[in-house]
């Protein structure tokens, strides 16, 4: 049976990781610079920036993969009772495309980072934009919940039913 809501811990590390990945996109311009410089065979300082985005892209992959851990072994809430089959297919699919591009994302920057392998900074490039289209699909969706259908499904994400 699925829970009622989501616990102060799936709540927490979900606004956690919103926090992180929108510090991504913010400290993309250090990292491209730094890996722009890598490629050119050019020797690079210490600049926290890129040791941010990093890190930052680290603890996404950890704490993407404790959500996953948390969605498995304690369920989430059900679908409100009136969505249309297509929507909550929708729904579902974006939940799925946001999960593998939080572990995937970060493995390709990565093995482009610590491995230099230039194709996954290609690879991590790409999926960097398709993740940024499923966070505005999500967001999108939170909002037509919110204020077009006015089923109050965006306060899951913010009272915890544990």
């Amino acid at each position: 049976m699925a829970p009622k809501g989501y616990s102060r811990l799936q709540i927490g590390l979900h606004w956690i990781v919103v926090l992180l990945i929108a510090a991504q996109f913010v400290l993309d311009d250090a990292i491209g610079e730094a890996w722009d410089a890598v490629e050119r065979g050019a020797e690079i300082a210490f600049n926290p920036l890129v040791a941010a985005h990093v890190f930052g892209g680290i603890a996404v992959l950890v704490l993407g993969l404790a959500r996953l851990g948390l969605r498995f072994g304690r369920g989430v809430p059900a679908a409100p009772a009136g969505d249309p089959p297509l929507q909550r297919l929708a729904a579902h699919l974006v939940h799925v495309g946001l999960y593998a591009l939080m572990i995937v994302v970060p493995v390709a920057g990565g093995m482009a980072w610590f491995g230099g392998i230039e194709a996954m900074a290609e690879v991590h490039e790409v999926l960097t934009s398709v993740l940024l289209a499923f966070v505005g699909l999500h967001v999108a969706g939170a909002l037509y919940h919110q204020f077009w259908l006015k089923d109050g499904l965006l306060l899951r994400m913010k009272r915890p039913a544990d």
